[in-house]
């Protein structure tokens, strides 16, 4: 179905629904935490330990994605497993990747067509937090909009 043809009230009710899933990325935190879970299951303590979180704020970031739906829980023994349980976040976290840490990306441009940093100049590679996770390592300064006319 092309997007022309559903009707501005479904459109409306549909963005209400994205916005909501779209803010769940939102944060930093949120959204290495779906990265480096979307690359494979992972207990919280391996996420504690890769991502460098304090246990109080994983507990939280944790507890809000999975009340969404967005990740799911496995037992075993007394470790607690960690996976995707929504496609939707594999979809948008694949998009994510290819969009700011590709290999091959093509040069940013600002509206006027002048170059522009790149929102994710630091994705190197850092192996502790895994290949995918990179692109959300943002620098402050990329984050505040003020981007230079001439690089």
């Amino acid at each position: 179905m092309s997007r022309k043809n559903l009707p501005v009230d479904e459109l409306q009710d549909k963005a209400a629904e994205a916005a909501e899933f779209m803010r769940l990325f939102s944060t930093p935190s949120r959204l290495m935490l779906l990265c480096h879970i979307a690359q494979q299951e992972q207990s919280v303590s391996d996420i504690q330990s890769d991502l460098g979180l304090k246990q109080p704020a994983l507990s939280q970031q944790l507890a809000e994605l999975r009340q969404a739906g967005l990740v799911k829980t496995r037992r075993e023994s007394r470790t607690i497993y960690y996976s995707i349980a929504d496609h939707r976040v594999e979809a948008v976290m694949d998009l994510l990747f290819g969009l700011f840490c590709a290999a091959e990306r093509p040069p940013e441009t600002a509206h006027n067509g002048q170059s522009r940093p790149a929102l994710a100049s630091s994705c190197a590679r850092q192996p502790d937090i895994g290949e995918a996770a990179q692109f959300a390592r943002l620098d402050s300064e990329d984050l505040s909009g003020n981007f230079p006319a001439n690089p």
